[in-house]
């Protein structure tokens, strides 16, 4: 029997479970008057810092290269930085639950982009997985967040955008991966990337003021700060046992932690349509997951 460290589909519901955790606490964040850009340099400030302390600790050494430094840049923009900056914008204006929703949408973005780059051949089922997951993307979109709060179609957009990011960052990750260097080492290198580039952000553009409202949330941003370091620790690892588009299905759980939690908690609705659209989706995905299968078999 396989440990969870080793496992996919292990690794797959822990870190979907973890992630799906900053919906509800991002929105209760923003909602209390933290700034979207201010709740993601908490995530990677916090998490990198975390794990930072956990790396020297186990005495492990800490070797910089261009190649690690080309890595922590780019996954720090296309992974953290700009999704986590849409996200916790668009949170307030779409709703926790829709937001999730949006995370379920990677497995098909990733998917596409791998077809574009020539990574892989799509069969005729795969194509037809990534037509019913764009339908169900529309039906989702065409419903605007919260039931009786249609969002402006700007904030629906900064939601779509999430998974395109989310995507970009799977296949750079598994491409670009520096071979002598494990998950953590990784996942510390691009959080602290994030956090100097949100950082300098947020000075240029709002001032040390923005970090005020944080003092209203204590135990949010604690609890965001634990669930994120150690998200980013199995992250990693799903990342290398699973590959990228394996490891984008942990929108699905997210997104499942995402509606719960929105309807239970946070008191959020939504039309039957987003539902509907939701569950195209994840058929969608199923097909396409399907698909995968099949051309895996014939190799």
């Amino acid at each position: 029997m396989k440990s969870i460290w080793d496992s996919a589909l292990g690794l797959l519901v822990i870190t979907g479970a973890l992630l799906g955790l900053a919906l509800p606490f991002g929105k209760t964040a923003t909602d209390a008057g933290v700034e979207g850009i201010v709740w993601a340099f908490v995530i990677s400030a916090g998490a990198g810092s975390v794990l930072l302390c956990s790396l020297l600790l186990s005495g492990k050494p800490i070797r910089l290269s261009g190649h690690k430094l080309r890595y922590f840049t780019v996954t720090a923009t296309v992974s953290y930085a700009i999704p986590n900056l849409l996200m916790f914008s668009a949170i307030s204006h779409l709703g926790a639950g829709y937001t999730g929703i949006m995370f379920t949408l990677s497995p098909i973005i990733t998917l596409v982009f791998s077809i574009l780059l020539g990574v892989r051949r799509p069969n005729l089922l795969g194509i037809v997985g990534i037509i019913i997951g764009f339908a169900g993307a529309v039906m989702v979109a065409a419903t605007r967040g919260e039931a009786g709060q249609p969002a402006d179609p700007v904030w629906v957009v900064a939601g779509l955008l999430i998974p395109v990011s989310l995507a970009v960052g799977n296949i750079y990750r598994t491409w670009d991966w520096p071979g002598d260097t494990g998950p953590i080492e990784l996942a510390v290198g691009s959080h602290l990337t994030a956090a100097v580039m949100l950082l300098v952000a947020i000075l240029v553009l709002r001032g040390g003021a923005a970090f005020a409202p944080l003092a209203a949330v204590p135990v949010v941003v604690a609890a965001q700060v634990v669930s994120a370091s150690t998200m980013f620790v199995f992250f990693f690892r799903l990342q290398a046992v699973g590959g990228p588009v394996y490891l984008s299905q942990i929108g699905y759980v997210a997104a499942a932690i995402g509606l719960f939690s929105g309807l239970i908690f946070l008191g959020e609705h939504y039309q039957w349509l987003t539902w509907v659209g939701a569950v195209v989706i994840a058929a969608g995905v199923v097909v396409t997951t399907k698909a995968q299968g099949q051309e895996k078999s014939l190799e």
